[in-house]
């Protein structure tokens, strides 16, 4: 159960502050700002919890790690349910701080949910949303796997993932938010509910679909070595 409880305190830690970023401070911190809080928390938890569970903290991180043969399929299930855990318990805390402060509402903040449309920043179509978020992940994930996969790069690869991170955010933002994680999606369109649950499934199906084509393109050139 450890590496299981360790997966929901490592999802918990970034969907509260990066999310809790992009709710309450996003206007004094900028897109530059909220995607650094996403990495730091990334940063901060594979240094915390990488000897633990590996620090997936992430659905899609944990099915590319999956498909290529690194994982069973019991631990996927596990991982994936405590990852799901910890972003609901991240978002139900960070709606309860907003509900104590000045805020007229958590719905007023976006709790920092992902969306396309009318939520899009730039009013990013569907098509657009699924499209960002796949090609998106895909680098992602691609990077995790390669930064973790032997020892040269083992000692900095939270480095590498966190800013790795950061870049796809830096992007993201405008168009959907930035999930590339359904967990981290998911936590904060439950508490939200409305239009945010409503648009959620894009930023599941999404982000699964980028680390199913990471795992192959990994395979592939791991093959070809």
């Amino acid at each position: 159960m450890k590496k299981y409880l360790a997966e929901l305190l490592g999802t918990f830690v970034l969907t509260f502050f990066g999310c809790g970023s992009a709710a309450i401070a996003g206007v004094d911190l900028g897109n530059l700002g909220i995607a650094f809080a996403f990495g730091l928390s990334i940063v901060a938890m594979a240094y915390a919890i990488g000897n633990v569970s590996g620090c997936h903290i992430n659905p899609a991180v944990s099915l590319g790690v999956y498909l290529t043969g690194r994982m069973n399929g019991k631990d996927l299930a596990g991982y994936i349910v405590a990852q799901v855990i910890g972003a609901i318990i991240a978002a139900l805390l960070l709606a309860a701080l907003i509900s104590m402060s000045d805020f007229t509402s958590i719905t007023a903040t976006g709790l920092g949910a992902n969306g396309y449309g009318d939520a899009s920043a730039v009013g990013l179509n569907v098509w657009g949303a699924l499209l960002t978020e796949i090609i998106l992940t895909m680098v992602f994930v691609l990077t995790v796997l390669g930064a973790t996969d032997g020892e040269k790069t083992g000692v900095i690869a939270g480095l590498i993932i966190g800013l790795t991170l950061t870049f796809v955010h830096i992007m993201g933002i405008p168009l959907t938010g930035t999930s590339v994680n359904p967990a981290r999606s998911f936590g904060p369109a439950l508490v939200l509910g409305g239009e945010a649950l409503a648009q959620v499934w894009v930023f599941i199906v999404a982000p699964l679909i980028g680390a199913a084509l990471a795992a192959g393109i990994y395979k592939y050139f791991k093959k070809a070595k």
